[in-house]
């Protein structure tokens, strides 16, 4: 598998420069593209059209009184982009940074999220119709956040739905 690095620099070398993208994987003909990241031991995926850039781990500045998955912002050029804690957005806990982890810079509607990641891994493309659909499994509350699945070299790659990311649909509750 080709290891992409962390970088301050943009992806667009490695993007089609087509960036109408939605929040489904992009799709040329029947391929679909996606760049593949590690949480833990788990491969999710997210729409390479949605992909703004990828970067090193930085410091950032952490906010009162938000979700516990967002972990603060960070100053992109003058831009402020919150950042996603994805382990701790799919109830797996806080990630605990290092300058090893990489923030991925997507575009979810007309707004820049960074996405907290182990590592990047590879930019997938696969025939669209091997994508599958999530089974639903209790309340699903966990597996909407998912647009598919997919099997790429023995791997199960989970597809984020970055649209239903940030929905504020989930069983929030308030500390007192």
């Amino acid at each position: 598998m080709n290891q992409i690095a962390a970088t301050d620099t943009a992806v667009a070398a490695v993007q089609p420069n087509d960036w109408n993208g939605s929040g489904a994987a992009h799709s040329t003909g029947n391929q679909t593209q996606f760049i593949s990241f590690a949480i833990g031991d788990d491969q999710y995926g997210v729409d390479i059209m949605a992909v703004r850039e990828i970067k090193g781990w930085s410091d950032i500045t952490h906010l009162p009184k938000q979700p516990e998955y967002v972990r603060g912002v960070l100053n992109l050029r003058g831009a402020i982009v919150p950042i996603v804690d994805l382990r701790c957005r799919f109830g797996q806990g806080l990630t605990e940074t290092t300058p090893l982890h990489i923030v991925i810079i997507v575009q979810i509607g007309g707004r820049q999220i960074g996405l907290i990641g182990d590592r990047v891994l590879d930019i997938v493309s696969v025939d669209a119709a091997q994508i599958q659909k999530v089974p639903r499994t209790g309340n699903g509350h966990q597996t909407d956040f998912l647009s598919g699945l997919v099997t790429h070299d023995n791997v199960m790659i989970a597809l984020i739905d970055l649209p239903n990311l940030l929905s504020v649909q989930d069983d929030v509750t308030t500390e007192h």
